[in-house]
């Protein structure tokens, strides 16, 4: 992606961008910064968590796991924690491998989403997640067709296992996918268009849903 444009003098909600793929030229990142460029354009705040950029370790150490006494998180954990604090809504972008998010991806859900956050909390919903009250947003891409995917059970597996789970697991607002098929090498000028113009929409649509979102309570109050 490119230099992030400086946010600081923006108010509007921050949106947190989680990238997975270990290509920088990829057609993911191009997902990220269409992602970005939409909705800075609306007011709104983006920062960029490119995972491979950061060399993100997704493997959880005995003492991270929630159920230990001796939880405390880890510098690398504690620095995305700060990142989500403030957020109000978390964007994943990811390729769909062998049916599932890169292991990366998945490490981020466990070790970060997942901080200090057990089963039981999840299951008695005490407590909070530093998700919780959050938008999640999934953009993921696959070679094959959106088709290929629903014969195979796999869409339908993605959306219940990872998307719906994370999003009631962690108390999150709502939850929504845009999945991207056919994203192949040395695709077609058209096609690239067609489908970063798909996450432009689905960009402005989040972005007019968090103003109605947000002046609802507002006005349930009144």
């Amino acid at each position: 992606m490119d230099k992030p444009p400086d946010d600081s003098a923006a108010s509007g909600p921050k949106h947190a961008v989680i990238l997975c793929h270990p290509d920088p030229h990829s057609f993911n990142a191009a997902v990220a910064q269409t992602y970005c460029d939409t909705i800075r354009s609306f007011g709104h705040r983006a920062v960029v968590r490119d995972l491979y950029r950061l060399n993100f370790d997704p493997v959880m150490r005995s003492d991270e796991r929630p159920s230990s006494e001796a939880f405390v998180p880890l510098d690398d954990v504690a620095a995305e924690l700060a990142v989500l604090e403030d957020c109000e809504i978390i964007v994943l972008i990811y390729p769909i491998w062998f049916g599932t998010p890169p292991a990366m991806m998945k490490g981020y859900v466990e070790r970060v989403l997942g901080a200090g956050f057990g089963h039981r909390l999840m299951r008695e919903r005490e407590g909070h997640s530093v998700g919780a009250g959050k938008h999640l947003m999934s953009i993921s891409t696959s070679g094959n067709s959106i088709q290929w995917l629903e014969e195979q059970g796999v869409w339908e597996s993605l959306r219940t296992v990872f998307d719906s789970y994370i999003a009631n697991a962690f108390s999150m607002a709502s939850n929504e996918h845009l999945h991207l098929s056919n994203i192949v090498e040395n695709m077609d000028e058209r096609w690239v268009r067609e489908e970063l113009y798909r996450v432009t929409e689905a960009a402005t649509k989040l972005c007019a849903k968090l103003v109605n979102f947000t002046r609802e309570p507002q006005e349930a109050a009144l």
